[in-house]
């Protein structure tokens, strides 16, 4: 598997692609915008979009994956339903966000336990709820390589000052779900640079392990 991660809108968002190196098919994670820098990332690699697939339903994300998905002939998976009001959303957001964002139903809900697959590769999905009820992350064990949206980032937690965000939940998510796929995992967040999950537990002041052992006290 390579990747290949391309900030898109003004919120610098991570749109990720992924592909499989046997036979040059790919996905894009969370293609929120700037569709042109997309497609010409998808031309500079060489590869096949097969899909679209969606951490969550926040407009930076996924405000026109629902565009690029009709223009491209793809399907998009993801998120996990409980996201669904957002992307209702997404039109009244765009106006409050300055992005662009059209509504749309993805062709597949992701559940935990789900996976997908791109070419010959398949990625393990995991509900990790806290930022957004339906967030969903990417995890390709081979790999060691977990793309998680906005749960965790280089130093920092998501918001949870959202509409249905829930800061226990999230935290649950990331020492359930994150810590367990192994301290040696690198993940790219939804903005900002790629780590390791092993050196958030080190060192993450909102979630490293000695952070969350004090606050248990």
């Amino acid at each position: 598997m390579r990747a290949a991660v391309i900030p898109v809108t003004a919120f610098q968002q991570n749109a990720t692609l992924i592909w499989c190196t046997a036979t040059r098919r790919a996905a894009v994670i969370d293609p929120g915008g700037d569709l042109d820098r997309i497609a010409a990332a998808i031309a500079q690699h060489g590869v096949t979009l097969e899909k679209i697939l969606l951490t969550h339903g926040h407009i930076d994300h996924c405000g026109l994956a629902g565009v690029f998905a009709a223009e491209r002939g793809v399907p998009i998976e993801g998120p996990q339903e409980e996201d669904r009001f957002w992307i209702a959303r997404l039109e009244d957001d765009s106006r409050g966000f300055g992005l662009e964002g059209r509504v749309f139903e993805p062709d597949r809900w992701l559940e935990d336990g789900d996976q997908v697959t791109v070419g010959a590769l398949t990625l393990d999905v995991y509900h990790t709820p806290g930022h957004t009820p339906g967030h969903v992350i990417f995890h390709h064990p081979e790999s060691r390589f977990a793309q998680v949206g906005d749960v965790l980032f280089q130093g920092s937690i998501g918001r949870t000052d959202f509409p249905r965000s829930d800061h226990d939940a999230l935290i649950a998510s990331i020492t359930g779900k994150l810590w367990p796929l192994g301290d040696d995992t690198v993940f790219v967040p939804g903005h900002g640079q790629a780590s390791r999950f092993g050196i958030e537990r080190r060192s993450n002041p909102f979630v490293a392990d000695h952070v969350l052992a004090a606050a248990a006290g």
